[in-house]
């Protein structure tokens, strides 16, 4: 016998109640009315709760808040001075702010520099004239004559450069060049291992 015989006469009924009932309610519908996922039987994704920030507990005296503190502001000046170093425009002074000054560290930190050996060269020539040999003292003082000449001589082929550079690709600039060029001559006067922020570029590399 069919399985459709074998179903009682209330079942039947009951499924051609809930048909044309379904059916009316379909048809009762607006043409722009879109179905729920639960009506399409899409189970909608549960949202994956995110974990609390984990914070420091709050300190039970004075002591310990203290040392909280001072434990923050470590981090903090570790942060910053690493950030310095790097260059982050976060962390800069004022004086090493901006795009121009950017540009003259990497004129500067792409060549090398006559002004970066003088402390080292000044502390031989101090050396020598302190010993009590007139040739030594002598010779420290040519050295020193030499030595000075020599940076006046390169800083201002990097003066030179600065303004030039800073000229073209910054020539809306409200910057001062004799500032730019001060700034550039003092940091070829440090050790490049010494220069903060730290240089971008390698030596002989095209600015």
């Amino acid at each position: 016998m069919s399985p459709l015989f074998r179903r009682k006469p209330d079942d039947l009924v009951a499924d051609a109640t809930s048909s044309v009932t379904q059916e009316d309610s379909v048809a009762s519908r607006p043409r722009a009315y879109t179905p729920s996922k639960k009506e399409l039987g899409v189970a909608t994704p549960k949202r994956v709760p995110q974990g609390r920030r984990i914070q420091d507990p709050a300190p039970s005296n004075r002591k310990e808040a203290y040392k909280q503190l001072r434990d923050r502001q470590r981090a903090e000046r570790a942060e910053a001075n690493e950030g310095m170093r790097n260059g982050d425009e976060r962390y800069l002074l004022a004086r090493d702010r901006g795009p121009e000054r950017s540009l003259v560290r990497d004129i500067v930190d792409s060549r090398r520099t006559v002004g970066s050996w003088f402390i080292g060269g000044a502390v031989v020539v101090l050396i020598g004239s302190s010993v009590p040999n007139p040739t030594v003292q002598y010779a420290s003082t040519a050295i020193w004559a030499v030595m000075a000449l020599a940076v006046v001589i390169d800083s201002v082929f990097i003066a030179l450069r600065i303004k030039k550079l800073v000229k073209e690709r910054f020539p809306q600039t409200t910057q001062r060049v004799g500032g730019l060029q001060f700034y550039g001559v003092m940091r070829g006067l440090t050790f490049r291992r010494m220069r903060i922020p730290k240089p971008k570029v390698d030596l002989g590399a095209t600015i």
